[in-house]
């Protein structure tokens, strides 16, 4: 349950997995080149490497990254300094800005999931009444405890289809 209520930190939950992800990024490409600053052909390959990790570690449906033409024009709004490249923190704003949408998508669905879940939830308890063992097992539980045990099972369930999909 601790999982579920961290995605609901909102704002300071976004900002620090976009700071995590953006990060991992900038520095690989740092170290890799020896460069403080990103350019185009570089920038495109992280924007690729992030949205890698963003299907990766965010529940919900995998997002298309931008094409080449819309991360230029990305890039010429962040490049602060207008010298053609992204420093580090030109590349947050950058994957910020990027990314909006993808969070909005991602905290719908988990709205959705854990609006939906509970009713779903007292929806069978109710149903399971009639089947020995079980019912009697399940009418025991308290209702908040049972929907929590479904919400969670449904989070989990479609948190492993997803990691199915990826491989």
């Amino acid at each position: 349950m601790g999982q579920i209520c961290e995605k609901f930190h909102g704002k300071q939950w976004r900002e620090k997995q976009i700071r995590k992800i953006s990060d991992k990024v900038f520095d690989h490409f740092k170290n890799a080149t020896g460069r403080a600053n990103l350019t185009f052909e570089d920038l495109y390959i992280a924007v690729l490497l992030v949205f890698n990790d963003i299907n990766k570690r965010l529940p919900g449906p995998h997002f298309d990254p931008p094409s080449r033409e819309q991360v230029r024009t990305l890039m010429l709004d962040c490049d602060i300094n207008l010298d053609g490249e992204l420093d580090r923190e030109e590349f947050v704003k950058f994957i910020k800005q990027l990314t909006a949408d993808t969070f909005i998508t991602v905290s719908q669905g988990l709205i959705i999931t854990l609006a939906v879940a509970p009713t779903v939830a007292m929806l069978t308890k109710k149903t399971t009444e009639g089947i020995p063992v079980i019912g009697k097992t399940v009418q025991r539980l308290p209702n908040m405890v049972y929907a929590s045990l479904v919400t969670l099972a449904i989070v989990l369930f479609q948190n492993a289809g997803q990691e199915a999909k990826s491989l």
